[in-house]
């Protein structure tokens, strides 16, 4: 039988187009699969199939018919370098590069954006992992966000992943990131437990504002610098969390009014613009990253199977040094 599914249009969405607003409500369907639906008549407003460029004035009801995830993908091997922190037979710790996805979206077809994920090259260099994540995720035990780099731990056997697992929903694995967020944050160490859900409105965000959904959340930073520069001031900070939520740390720190620089999607700006006001007729300086300054830097637990602990560090990577050393030269503090 046919799934159906009815989306109410709120308020806020008045004047988006109707494909554009139906990618940030259907989790984890693709752009390119909400155009199928719209193509296959899948998709009706007040009776009738709508254009995909239909903008919405709010208060519609959307029904969707069909299943809008197409069939679960299986993994392939690919051929990509991998940084191997630590390894042994039963877990590998990789430091995953910023730009690189953990594995495919179940609603991503075979194309590029089904390759080159982590999954992939790990079932390059390891050919075994644990089953525990299925075709799609193999040995896949925790994530970090595409643009966030650092250590991520991979299962090879499923007792491994089955511990790992203990060990990530007890909260016994320790994970430190560094981190470069805007303006000069007051306290020099805080705790922020504010719950995260999904954001109802735009669903590919989440948000410390309450919700049905939300989930404890717990962040505990520590300031380590602060910075006065033209662009601006910025504070780096080594933040600790002890639940992984999606997008917490991002999530977090936008609620303390001070976001992850490069993280547009909670209210980081594209790009830094030069704010020195004698210098005003000329063209300003711009400094772009190209990525969230975001960096799982060290983990620290106890081996699932040998009881022996491992604490594991991977330092800032290139993109992330330089450009703080752009800022360093002209810091005034």
């Amino acid at each position: 039988m046919s799934e159906t599914r009815t989306v109410a249009v709120p308020p806020e969405a008045s004047g988006q187009r109707l494909d554009h607003f139906l990618a940030t409500q259907l989790e984890g369907v693709s752009r390119s699969r909400v155009q199928l639906l719209l193509d296959q008549g899948d998709v009706v407003i007040d009776g009738a199939s709508p254009k995909p460029s239909l903008k919405l004035r709010g208060g519609e009801q959307i029904v969707i018919t069909g299943e809008p995830h197409p069939a679960p993908l299986k993994a392939t091997a690919e051929d990509i370098p991998l940084d191997v922190v630590y390894e042994d037979a039963d877990l590998a710790v990789i430091n995953k590069p910023a730009g690189m996805m953990v594995h495919a979206g179940s609603g991503q077809n075979e194309d590029a954006r089904s390759r080159g994920t982590l999954v992939n090259a790990l079932l390059h260099r390891f050919r075994a992992l644990s089953s525990t994540g299925g075709d799609l995720r193999p040995g896949i035990v925790h994530r970090l966000d595409k643009n966030t780099s650092g250590l991520i731990v991979v299962a090879k056997n499923d007792a491994a992943h089955a511990a790992l697992g203990s060990l990530f929903s007890g909260r016994q694995i320790s994970k430190t990131y560094i981190a470069l967020v805007h303006g000069s944050i007051e306290m020099a160490k805080g705790t922020v437990t504010a719950a995260i859900g999904r954001d109802p409105i735009r669903r590919t965000r989440m948000t410390a504002r309450p919700t049905e959904n939300a989930r404890s959340a717990v962040s505990h930073y520590e300031v380590d610098r602060r910075l006065t520069t033209r662009f601006g001031k910025f504070t780096l900070v080594r933040v600790r969390i002890e639940t992984g939520r999606t997008h917490q740390i991002r999530v977090h720190m936008a609620s303390l009014n001070h976001p992850v620089v490069g993280d547009t999607l909670y209210g980081a700006a594209g790009q830094l613009t030069e704010q020195n006001l004698a210098r005003r007729k000329q063209e300003p300086e711009k400094l772009r990253l190209g990525r969230n300054f975001l960096h799982a830097a060290r983990l620290e637990f106890q081996h699932p199977i040998s009881k022996k602990t491992l604490q594991l560090e991977a330092p800032l990577p290139q993109e992330l040094q330089a450009f703080l050393e752009c800022l360093d030269r002209d810091s005034r503090t």
